[in-house]
């Protein structure tokens, strides 16, 4: 672990109390609030913040706190520590080897808790979980904190609004919004969306909710946020999460649109808007805010002026923010290091030419002599492995290997072929038969692990090794063998990514007695490959280091002469023998020097973690390798074990004491042991790298070496890679031990990390480098990064090389210190970047694990790692938990590392992640696979049960919040339109007046006369055609026959009602619809149809049905006798009032009678029937149609589709609303056209159904909704063929048009046309429509002019109202599809949303529509028409300034395009980008939300499903999981990253539901307010919502 000494003295000085902050004058207050929001909005950087803060509070702070002003900030200090740890008390005098107070090994521990204390009362918003997910807990976990006191000392550390109980979902009393809201909504309630404010019918905004958050800011307002203010601590800035809204002027739509009604909660009450008032923001809010908070949000609304530029220069390019480097970060400062040299190789007389001539020596002279001892998992020895048997055996293998095995009498092997030996760990003896014998051979083994599943974590990497290295046979042994899986013929298994290999069994028969007269050769060690060692790098990939013979003796002969080998000395190994320090000491070094080993395997450490001292004792071992993990394992173990002595040893090697926390281990283990023999001296740490070998070992004691020195640092200089020794203690230090001297005959320098490899100065981190001849050589097969690592030249400052050898990078990151020590400070494995500054995947471990570890993770299952986003590395913590730890004491847990982490490196954590146990992907010897967890993390395949994310604190570098620019006058804006060369942006469809229209349309002016002049001219031609479930004709009508049914509805209504009178019609889609809309028309009525409720859900669609009826002032019901029943039943009581429903009629047997008389229309201009639908937004709005309007626009779609009475038309459609009602119902009545009707629902039971009767029929038009295509696309996607053999044929269809109100969803029509291509569908036949509720068809493809086209703009533009055309795959691109043509009579022009002047060609703004068939208002209560007067009759504010105009409430734009239209001119394309009310509102841009939502889905195969909106000023985004629950926390951090990459946004909230939580309406449009609203009423049922705060 990692030390830090710690006090936080001078921190104290900076943190003025709450008292102090209420002595402050309240202009000063201000100003620092003031400053904070800049800071919050990005407009000021962090260190002009703090400069300007210093002299605000410079008058205050001294006579404060008595502290000279020159202590008063010190800008690396960022802890603001409310507790002091008692100074450890130095003694100075104390000899140089016993250790020092300072050195503790607890003080970590203290340090990270000390850094914890002065966040003691932070409460995060805890993540909630659905309780299946749950292990367990209690209820508690949940209840919010008291909300009634807050005293004043804790609200002085909690930056926390607190909610009063407000029922946010109108008119039900539901509890406090979702219980862990209280904790999450931290003082700001400013919503960023345009329709979060749209009014409740009760008058009521759904904002209101959250306002009485700031209420709570009040209590104790000015002492929290000053007292925040004042510490303002790196964390503490970001506890409110930042206002990620920009806040910026708001379009002026908020006056101008407030919505109709809205179906968000029923309440009987229409009083409207007057209680409310309102923020410049639009915002209402209570009045019981305070004025103060009333005074910040209008300071916050108020708008920055930056001088105006020319005004058609684009500012929109949105910049990733640089990391300026701080001007006081800490600079080296000494001189250029020199390189050090280790001493020179002694001369040792008789030493072995090699190394082989060694084992022989031994093998002949000292054959009893033992060499290695095997242990069992009990601890017994197994076997002991003399010289004399390692000598025969590796000679018999050496024999067997170049000489039987054979392949058509081609030997198999020739020397230098690549061997895999894969050996368990738990067989040392085989192993190195095995290894010497590919030694006597002259072939080059490759030691792997044991591959036990065909998944294991890196294995496809291995493979990967073994391929480049051409292997194709692998040792091993019979147990092992038989323990591999196998295929099917009973051979090994090809593992995933491997080469196909032979396995030869190293203990079975086939390994023959050599004849008497063959020798193996026995040469003097070359540069020829020896050995291959694996490496796994921080990428995952798999090198193999190539090591030569040459090279394996000079290491052999250097570790000899560091560690004073002698012969036959004893030494446990307890490492892996395969590689790195456990091959060099326990398999090589050990057969120079005729060393007896005893082999500890890991599985008996595991059992036993005492083994190896046991055995130290048992042998009277002189040597010991261990890692620092098998002395942290021993402590824990060591209570029960009184009688052993580690006396014999004169060295305990830690291989991994370059581990910044192996000098806790070591000292522990010190204090324990050092009662039972151990001497302090003894310890002996090492570092050292698969490529350099070992690089530096301290001495042992004999030697006469200087003493160990240990350096305090401070973390802060070295993120910087400057070494400062720490002498204030502060919290954030590290403690290192020096890892000895240079290795003999080696020469070492400290070089760069990045770009040329410079010396580094004396002060500076770098990466050590070697100069020797016992490093490795070469990367096998891998030219290109050989030459980097393996030929580097350090050069001096000036450039000159520093020697003519070249070095190998070590990938150690440290310093040389006095003595000549070397010092280890880090690896670059480990090495993360963040904002320029490095921090040490180790440091962060050790500091994680200091905060109580113990209790809820596993201490060794801890990976950190770092991930790009956003052009920057971001921190990933992940961790095991326990089983037993509680969701609460986890989040606890995960809430303090952060914290913990923060202040000890001053760097945040993006993501941190819990999982349960034993799920991490191992390394062989335990261990954790980093790259392998990281590449789990980045595919969502890690399955967390608990995650923290935190990007607002980390993600630093996003682009400014956008200010707009002050608008632009009308007169500068048409000279710049003409400089720029632009036309006014407007077009129209054809002429009405000049196309021949027989006199039809000048003899009916009202539809009702149409149907009686069709029912005399042609009684018995059909008009409708209604198919069921089956495909057949469930029923007809004539023109005679629908007016006759029309007739008698009439009848029945006359005596009823009066004209004028409204009457809902709730009718399954069907004939009785058209025939009842037809006899309220006869009989002077105004019908509204509207959808009838589902039978299975009465509790969320009868509360519409009733309110449409209530706010339509329906004073009749006509419906079925079914529905008659449903809707007084039982169920329908539960859901409304059922006693309030206006009479209601069923119209199944009505008496033939026919009408006294038919009611006349006195003009055309009477309104002919109210069209109800409920937006996007969650709003009803319903819109009045004339009779004039009506047959404009049936005359309007007869000429676009070229519609006659031998025609027939297909329609998949919803006949309730909209252009739906008008084709089902009207069209074919005015056009004489047959209709072939199938009901949208039932596709469910039959997804083939439309296309099926588009087939038999062979239609050349038909319409559906994108719900019906989704059907089709989902429910048939794989059908084809089968529906190709019932010969269905689409090659009739001449245009097929998706009847919407938004953007046309490209992926679905492109995905619909391929699917059906088969099926001969032309890929020009589909096609989109564009309604609106001002206008409810606009566009509409119809037969003739030319298809649509499609255009690639700017995302990043669009943002920002501008509209940039970019190549089809340029970044951010997004493809537009022209909705259609525009339909004749009608008159389109582009609008400034905020000037409300003409914009010109392909600019941005909202479309604006002129045509006799707009309708005439919307139909609301209380005669609120004047608020939505301009959305019908508004006009330009310059140009043509009288023409007469309805908005949409759409944005897009108009493009001519180089086409020609029917006419002979140049064709005017439409795009529609999105509805005004969806935008959302963030960082002063406007998102679609359709945008983010792409992004999302594409994130992660599970995501079925995607909906945002935001909250407060969060961004909240809902996604439907597809798959295992156990996925769930995969997506919260790819959902993050993803919008983070593509849109620049933090994600507030990621909440994961079951699929089909998601609203859709019948159009197929997601309901996104309806799903916030159930979101803040928590009905969402979520499996998970994670606040990244």
């Amino acid at each position: 672990m990692a030390e830090r000494t710690s006090t936080g003295l001078l921190t104290m000085m900076l943190e003025p109390t709450p008292a102090v902050a209420m002595t402050l004058p309240a202009e000063v207050r201000e100003k620092l609030a003031e400053l904070e929001l800049e800071l919050s909005e990005g407009d000021i950087t962090q260190k002009g913040y703090e400069k300007k803060r210093g002299k605000l509070l410079a008058p205050y702070i001294p006579q404060i706190q008595g502290v000279d002003p020159s202590l008063q900030i010190d800008n690396r200090i960022q802890a603001s520590s409310q507790a002091i740890l008692p100074g450890s008390k130095h003694n100075k005098s104390r000899a140089a080897n016993t250790r020092d107070e300072r050195f503790r090994s607890d003080l970590h521990t203290e340090a990270v808790q000390a850094a914890l204390a002065k966040y003691k009362e932070r409460k995060m918003p805890m993540p909630s979980k659905r309780r299946s997910v749950l292990v367990q807990s209690s209820v508690e976990a949940c209840t919010p904190p008291d909300t009634s006191s807050a005293s004043e000392d804790e609200g002085s550390l909690r930056r926390q609004g607190r909610l009063a109980t407000s029922t946010p979902y109108q008119g039900h009393g539901h509890p406090a919004v979702e219980h862990w809201f209280n904790r999450v909504i931290q003082g700001s309630s400013t919503s960023s969306s345009a329709s979060s404010t749209s009014s409740h019918p009760g008058g009521r905004s759904v904002t209101t909710t959250n306002t009485s958050a700031h209420a709570a800011l009040n209590a104790n307002a000015a002492a929290t946020a000053l007292a925040d203010l004042m510490a303002h601590t790196q964390l503490d800035n970001h506890s409110a999460p930042p206002d990620v809204t920009g806040l910026s002027e708001r379009s002026s739509f908020h006056g101008e649109r407030p919505q109709v009604a809205s179906v968000r909660g029923v309440s009987r009450s229409y009083n409207h808007h007057t209680s409310v008032m309102e923020t410049a923001d639009g915002v209402p809010v209570n009045s019981r805010v305070s004025n103060k908070i009333q005074q910040l949000l209008n300071t916050l609304k108020r708008p920055k002026r930056p001088p105006l530029r020319e005004f058609f220069v684009d500012d929109f390019e949105e910049l990733l923010d640089v990391q300026q480097p701080d001007p006081n970060q800490p600079k080296p400062e000494g001189q250029q290091m020199s390189p050090l040299e280790g001493e020179p190789l002694g001369v040792v007389t008789n030493w072995p030419p090699s190394l082989p001539a060694a084992l022989q020596r031994w093998g002949t002279t000292q054959p009893k002599s033992p060499c290695l001892t095997a242990l069992d998992n009990a601890g017994k020895p197994v076997y002991t492995l003399t010289y004399g048997k390692l000598w025969t055996r590796s000679q018999k293998l050496a024999y067997t290997l170049l000489n039987k095995l054979s392949t058509r009498n081609e030997p198999l092997l020739m020397p230098g072929d690549r061997v895999a030996l894969v050996f368990p760990n738990s067989d040392p003896v085989m192993f190195m038969v095995a290894f010497y014998g590919c030694l006597l051979a002259e072939l080059v083994p490759v030691p792997i692990e044991v591959p036990l599943t065909r998944k294991d974590a890196g294995s496809q990497q291995i493979g990967f090794l073994l391929g480049s290295c051409g292997v194709t046979l692998a040792l091993t042994t019979d147990a092992c063998q038989k323990g591999l899986p196998k295929a099917q013929t009973g051979e090994v298994a090809t593992f995933k990514g491997w080469p196909r290999l032979l396995w030869f069994v190293t203990d079975g028969k086939h390994v023959v007695k050599p004849p008497k007269d063959w020798h193996p050769p026995i040469r003097e060690a070359s540069n020829d490959i020896a050995y291959i060692e694996y490496k796994t790098s921080k990428e995952g990939s798999t090198m193999g280091i190539a090591v030569s013979h040459a090279a394996m003796l000079a290491h052999c002969h250097a570790l000899t002469q560091a560690c004073g080998y002698t012969e036959a000395e004893t030494i446990t190994n307890v490492l892996d023998f395969k590689r790195e320090s456990g091959l060099w000491h326990g398999v090589l070094t050990s057969v120079m020097n005729r060393m007896h080993v005893i082999s500890i395997p890991y599985s008996l450490m595991k059992v036993n973690p005492l083994s190896w001292i046991q055995k130290v004792h048992t042998y009277k071992a002189r040597v010991a390798v261990v890692k620092s993990r098998d002395m942290h394992w021993s402590l824990l173990a060591q209570r029960d074990q009184r009688d052993i002595s580690l006396s014999s040893l004169r060295m305990l090697i830690v291989a991994d004491g370059a581990n910044p926390w192996s000098i806790s281990s070591c000292d522990a283990f010190l204090n324990v042991f050092q009662a039972r023999g151990l001497r302090p001296e003894v310890i002996c740490p090492c570092a050292s790298s698969s490529e350099a070998m070992t690089v530096a070992i301290r001495r042992p004691p004999e030697m006469g070496v200087p003493p160990p020195g240990k350096a305090v640092l401070s973390m802060g200089g070295l993120s910087h890679s400057v070494i400062r020794v720490d002498t204030e203690e502060k919290l954030s230090v590290l403690t290192v031990q020096d890892v000895g001297q240079v290795m003999p005959a080696a020469l070492v320098c400290v070089v760069r990390v990045e770009g040329t490899p410079y010396l580094c100065q004396t002060d500076e981190v770098g990466e050590i480098c070697v100069s020797s001849g016992s490093t490795g050589v070469a990367y096998y097969g891998l030219p290109g990064m050989t030459k980097n690592i393996f030929e580097t030249i350090p050069v001096t400052s000036s450039g000159v090389p520093v020697s003519d050898r070249p070095f190998t990078r070590t990938s150690l990151l440290g310093f040389v210190g006095p003595d000549s020590l070397v010092f280890i400070v880090g690896k670059m494995d480990g090495l993360m970047v963040v904002s320029g500054r490095r921090h040490n995947a180790d440091d962060v471990v050790a500091t994680a694990l200091a905060v109580e570890p113990m209790k809820f993770v596993y201490r060794g299952r801890i990976a950190v790692f770092s991930v790009s986003v956003l052009h920057d590395e971001r921190i990933v913590v992940v961790a095991e938990q326990r089983p037993d730890a509680s969701e609460e004491d986890s989040f606890q847990w995960m809430s303090r590392v952060l914290q913990a982490i923060d202040s000890i490196h001053q760097v945040g954590v993006y993501c941190l992640a819990l999982v349960p146990a034993n799920t991490l992907p191992k390394a062989p010897l335990g261990g954790i696979h980093i790259s392998e967890t990281k590449q789990r993390f980045l595919e969502g395949a890690l399955h967390p049960c608990n995650v923290l994310m935190c990007p607002h604190t980390c993600v630093t570098n996003l682009p400014k919040p956008r200010q707009k620019q002050p608008e632009v006058g009308p007169a500068s804006m048409i000279v710049g339109n003409l400089v720029a060369g632009k036309r006014i942006a407007q077009a129209c469809g054809r002429d009405v007046a000049q196309l021949e229209d027989n006199d039809q349309a000048r003899k009916f002016l009202y539809i009702q006369d149409v149907l009686q002049w069709r029912a005399q001219a042609t009684p018995d031609h059909p008009l409708f055609l209604v198919l069921n479930a089956k495909g057949t004709v469930a029923s007809t009508a004539s023109c005679l026959q629908l007016h006759k049914r029309a007739e008698r509805v009439a009848a029945a209504l006359m005596g009823r009602l009066n004209t004028g009178d409204h009457v809902a019609l709730v009718y399954p889609p069907g004939i009785d619809l058209i025939a009842t809309f037809y006899g309220c028309l006869y009989a002077g009525c105004v019908p509204v149809t509207v959808r009838p409720p589902h039978p299975q859900n009465l509790a969320t669609t009868l509360p519409t049905v009733k309110m449409i009826v209530e706010v339509s002032k329906s004073v009749c019901i006509l419906t079925t006798q079914a529905i008659m029943k449903l809707l007084k039943s039982k169920e329908a009581a539960a859901a409304v009032d059922i006693k309030s429903w206006p009479t209601v009629l069923d119209t199944d047997d009505l008496p033939r009678k026919k009408s006294p008389q038919m009611y006349k229309p006195p003009t055309p201009e009477m309104l002919a029937y109210l069209d109800f639908s409920v937006s996007t937004t969650g709003i009803l709005a319903g819109v009045k149609m004339s009779h004039a309007a009506t047959s404009a626009l049936c005359r309007s779609i007869k000429l676009q589709c070229e519609l006659y009475p031998s025609r027939q038309i297909a329609i998949c459609l919803d006949p309730y609303c909209g252009l739906g009602f008008a084709l089902w119902c009207l069209c074919s009545v005015y056009s004489g056209h047959q209709s072939i009707l199938v009901p949208p629902l039932e596709l469910e039971s039959n997804a083939s159904l439309w296309l099926a009767a588009v087939s038999q029929y062979k239609v050349r038009v038909t319409f559906c909704s994108y719900s019906v295509m989704e059907m089709c696309t989902k429910g048939l996607g794989s059908q084809t063929e089968a529906l190709r053999l019932r010969n269905v044929n689409l090659s009739c269809v001449r245009t097929c048009m998706v009847v919407a109100e938004e953007r046309p969803r490209i992926a679905l029509t492109q995905s619909f046309s391929k699917i059906f291509k088969d099926l001969g569908l032309s890929p020009r036949a589909v096609s989109t429509t564009f309604g609106c509720r001002v206008n409810v068809a606009i566009c509409l493809q119809g037969t003739a002019g030319p298809d649509p086209t499609t255009v690639y703009v700017d995302m990043r533009a669009l943002r920002h109202d501008r509209v940039r055309l970019v190549e089809r795959g340029s970044p951010h691109s997004l493809p537009l599809m022209e909705s259609g043509k525009i339909l004749p009579g009608v008159k389109v022009i582009i609008a400034n949303t905020e000037t409300k002047g003409p914009l010109g060609d392909s600019h941005l703004g909202e479309i604006w529509v002129s045509s006799p068939h707009n309708a005439t208002g919307y139909y609301t209560v209380y005669g609120e028409e004047a608020l939505h007067a301009d959305h019908f009759n508004t006009k330009l504010s310059f140009g043509d300034t009288q023409t007469v105009w309805a908005r949409t409430g759409y944005l897009g734009f108009l493009r001519r395009t180089e086409l020609t239209d029917a006419s002979g001119e140049r064709h005017d394309a439409l795009y529609v980008v999105g509805s005004l009310d969806e935008t959302l509102e963030l960082r002063g841009m406007r998102y679609h939300p359709i945008d983010i939502e792409t992004s999302v889905i594409r994130s992660h195969k599970s995501i079925a499903e995607c909906a945002v909106f935001t909250w407060t000023n969060l961004l909240v985004v809902v996604v439907e999981l597809e798959g295992s629950e156990q996925e769930a926390l995969d997506l919260v951090a790819l959902v993050t990253n993803v919008v983070l990459e593509e849109h620049y946004l933090i994600v507030g909230v990621v909440v994961v539901v079951d699929p089909g939580v998601i609203p859709i309406n019948s159009r197929g449009e997601k309901q996104r307010m309806h799903l916030r609203d159930g979101f803040l009423a928590d009905q969402l049922d979520p499996i998970y919502v994670a606040y990244n705060m």
